[in-house]
């Protein structure tokens, strides 16, 4: 797990710490505070040299551009990760931390590209080794660093980019890494839920496996009458990504298959929770705005899901909310539970300020007893 995080130079944190950091946190705090930018940031560092989950962040963003008129090839705004939106040779973001007792870090870094001038192949040179002057060797471009250290182990990675300083996606879809040295699990579940191709991907990982009944338990914590869920495959469910669909629910008093659409947006929020989680094993949970879509009397059910499946199944949890209810529940939770090193946390960002505000256990219970405001 880790423990300790810090942000140099991503998006709108020129310098920031998250310390103490324990199983579940809770990221609270105003609107434009920086909540959501740290998910991401930690996503980055966990993802190692893999930037599919950054450019599928980007992407829900709107931070890409298409470099040609038949919009066929979609770049990656790189600029837009950097603090201050802009990018120049020797740009550097770093993001790093204590993970168990092993420092562990990413650095995305901007480079010239430069090449010799009497070079008749117009051979590129690294501008670092080369022994020219600067300003007789003309820029070429701007590469696109990634270097990834875990204790004494290393990934580098270098991309080129376009003369508007994008990213070609289709550079990050042909890098394959090896099987051998697999990522560990992470999962982002925005604010506006998984779409239902993913949904239906994530439960074809776990069909016919323990975990399966972990999510349907999760729905039945919900709604008392539902049995069993299934997914079902058709053109319309899997055309329509922001629909309610494929997916099935077999309920106690009725012998109909029910679609999970009737069911609500409760139901199926937690869907997508539940399968982000235990598809998460030994690895990471990002949650955007966990409470969306669920009423106040769900959270509890929501977290008790959360805490348990995350104990079980070897998960780190990192979540925001501006909802009240959202970490009074939380500390219904973190009341039943022995205080430990690694348990429940809440952290309180604050624009403008190098380090989170952070709420461990006894304080969280605490402040919910007393009515104290820790958003």
């Amino acid at each position: 797990m880790l423990k300790t995080i810090k942000i140099e130079n991503f998006r709108g944190f020129q310098s920031f710490e998250l310390q103490q950091l324990g199983r579940v946190n809770l990221l609270v705090g105003k609107n434009n505070s920086g909540k959501t930018s740290i998910l991401e940031a930690i996503q980055l560092l966990c993802s190692r040299t893999n930037l599919e989950p950054l450019a599928e962040v980007m992407t829900n963003r709107g931070e890409y551009s298409w470099n040609d008129n038949r919009r066929r090839n979609r770049e990656l705004d790189i600029c837009h990760l950097f603090y201050g939106h802009g990018i120049q040779p020797d740009s550097k973001i770093c993001i790093s931390g204590m993970n168990g007792n092993t420092q562990e870090a990413i650095t995305v870094s901007i480079g010239a590209r430069y090449f010799h001038l009497d070079d008749d192949l117009g051979k590129e040179l690294n501008a670092e080794s080369s022994s020219f002057h600067e300003s007789s060797i003309p820029i070429k471009g701007l590469n696109l660093g990634i270097n990834w250290t875990h204790g004494e182990e290393t990934e580098i990675l270098t991309f080129p980019l376009s003369n508007n300083s994008g990213l070609d996606l289709n550079y990050v879809q042909r890098f394959r890494r090896d099987d051998k040295n697999p990522l560990p699990n992470t999962q982002f579940v925005t604010s506006s839920s998984l779409g239902t191709e993913n949904m239906i991907e994530l439960f074809d990982q776990i069909v016919l496996t323990p975990e399966e009944k972990l999510v349907e338990q999760a729905l039945h914590r919900i709604d008392s009458k539902i049995q069993r869920i299934a997914p079902f495959s058709s053109q319309k469910s899997r055309d329509s990504l922001d629909s309610r669909g494929g997916f099935r629910v077999l309920l106690s008093d009725s012998n109909q298959r029910v679609p999970i659409g009737s069911m609500g947006d409760g139901i199926w929020r937690i869907l997508g929770l539940a399968l982000a989680t235990v598809c998460a094993k030994d690895g990471y949970l990002f949650v955007d705005e966990i409470d969306t879509g669920l009423h106040f009397t769900a959270m509890s059910d929501m977290w008790k899901l959360i805490w348990e499946t995350s104990k079980r199944l070897n998960v780190q949890v990192f979540a925001t909310t501006h909802n009240n209810d959202c970490w009074t529940s939380l500390a219904s939770i973190a009341e039943e539970e022995d205080a430990t090193e690694d348990g429940i946390r809440i952290h309180r960002i604050e624009k403008g300020k190098e380090t989170s505000v952070v709420f461990t256990e006894p304080q969280i219970v605490i402040a919910a007893e007393r009515e104290i405001e820790v958003r």
